[in-house]
Parts: structure tokens; sequence; C-alpha cells
């Protein structure tokens, strides 16, 4: 970050942790890392995917009485393999809840219903979010843009004319 603000006045994103990066000791670190990038020049940040969105509200609360003051873009990720999400997540040390595993069971082999559940859920995340004043997305495609323009669609986001900037 520090080399890159030397160079130019980057707009500079950096990473966010709700559940706390596998490589940290605690939430606290989380915090003091994210306020040192600030620090050295960082504009916003765009979290790890997480699926409990109160643990989202949370982070932006504590953060805020950090005062830490940069956007925090939520990172939302539509879930287009169950199994593959999941052992992903246990990497990165994202909790699944119970729900998200049920809404799954017996999914394993319906690709169509899989991408109407994961629009769904993923839908309903981001209006949790968008109730509480946040206006920005990162969505984690996985080279499934399909399902993000149905989230966006599902959100009221129209796809504009050829010849905007949408």
């Amino acid at each position: 970050i520090k080399l890159l603000k030397k160079k130019r006045d980057f707009e500079i994103t950096v990473s966010a942790y709700p559940e706390c990066h596998p490589d940290s000791l605690s939430m606290n670190q989380e915090f003091e890392l994210l306020k040192k990038k600030i620090d050295l020049g960082a504009t916003r940040a765009i979290t790890q995917f997480f699926f409990d969105t109160s643990k989202y509200l949370k982070f932006i609360e504590i953060a805020q009485k950090k005062n830490i003051n940069i956007p925090i873009i939520p990172g939302i990720l539509p879930i287009s393999n169950f199994n593959k999400t999941l052992k992903f997540a246990n990497s990165t040390n994202c909790k699944i809840p119970k729900w998200l595993t049920e809404m799954f069971n017996g999914l394993e082999k319906d690709f169509e219903t899989r991408k109407l559940v994961a629009a769904s859920i993923a839908t309903e995340q981001c209006k949790q979010i968008l109730k509480e004043g946040v206006e920005e997305f990162h969505f984690y495609t996985l080279n499934r843009s399909d399902l993000t323009f149905a989230i966006c669609h599902l959100l009221g986001v129209k796809k504009l004319g050829a010849n905007t900037n949408a």
C-alpha cells in the first residue's frame, strides 16, 4: 500500500474479515491490521464472503467504534456448488449456518434448483444488508456471472442499454 501510494494517489481496496482470517489470533488483531492498512492509504475494503449477515453487521458496528471509517463492502458468494463452497469456507474460517446446509441438502444433482436456491439466498442476504444502509456489494462470481445477474435483477438492478455503463 505504502509503495503504491508513493507512486500515485491510487484508490486502494484491501481485504477485511468479519469472521477472522485463519492466520489471525483474534478479531482485535483483524481490526488492528485493517486500521494499519488505512493508515498506509487504503481507501476501502472488501470482506471475505460470509453467510451469517449478523457477523458482517457486527463487524461494521465495531469498526465504526474503532474509528475505521472507510467503506467496507460486503463480499457475497452465490453458492453454485455447496460441497465446494463448504470446503472453501472451512479453509477461510467462514462459518456455514445450519439453515444454509439444510437449504442445499438433497440438491447435489439438481443444478437448476440449486441455482434458484442460491439466487434466492444471496438476494435475501443483500436485502438485509441494504436495509442497514449499505449500497455496494462485491460478488464472488467464480465464473458464474449468471447467478450474479439474476441476483441483481431480483434486487431491481436492470440491464441498461448497450451504450451505457451499467
